[in-house]
């Protein structure tokens, strides 16, 4: 298990993602400005109380954000950003590092609704398009490499994930009956890890 480190810097936490049903931040943002470092011990027992106990900061992610609207955990609220899942269950926060040459964007495609967003929130974002197959590419601008042409089917939240290198520009392109969404996107360290500006026309 990845090392975890408990914070407390009102500065990570305060920028928006997407809100839960009752409108809450996916996090709410501590009043200490201090960061310490903490042993993965310390996180466990948050953790194993919703069956994340021994996972990599990958797994947890690709598992909260797949899970059925009706299935996700009540009380526990996670930020994904560009290095790290903030995660809390409404007394301490934990941040659970994302590999260094990793980077997770959740895209929303949609018709008609949407929202704003700019850290995903695997336990609260909510799109128009859930179970929706789509067919995704995904270019880097720099070289003109094919990062991801394939079929996906949208999660249960309408959303759906990649994994893509760090610090690169792209170009996403997203297909779903003979409609077509296209944004540019980046994977630096202050890039958005929600995308949901793909209006389908």
């Amino acid at each position: 298990m990845k090392r975890l480190f408990l914070v407390g810097a009102v500065s990570l936490l305060t920028m928006a993602g997407c809100t839960g049903t009752d409108g809450s931040a996916p996090i709410a943002g501590p009043t200490s400005a201090t960061v310490a470092a903490s042993p993965s011990a310390e996180a466990q027992p948050l953790l194993a109380r919703y069956g994340l106990a021994g996972k990599s900061t990958v797994e947890v992610i690709d598992q909260l954000d797949r899970l059925d609207l009706q299935q996700r955990p009540a009380g526990l609220k996670a930020s994904v950003r560009a290095g790290e899942l903030l995660i809390s269950d409404g007394g301490q926060e934990f941040s659970l590092p994302i590999p260094a040459d990793r980077f997770y964007l959740s895209a929303g495609p949609y018709l008609q609704q949407t929202h704003d967003c700019f850290f995903h929130a695997p336990t609260g974002c909510k799109g128009e398009l859930a179970g929706k197959q789509v067919q995704v590419k995904i270019l880097n601008d720099a070289n003109g490499t094919v990062l991801v042409d394939e079929s996906r089917t949208t999660f249960a939240n309408g959303f759906v994930g990649f994994w893509l290198p760090r610090n690169i520009t792209g170009t996403l392109r997203i297909t779903s009956d003979g409609k077509t969404a296209e944004s540019k996107i980046s994977t630096g360290a202050d890039a958005p890890t929600c995308l949901t500006t793909l209006r389908l026309v």
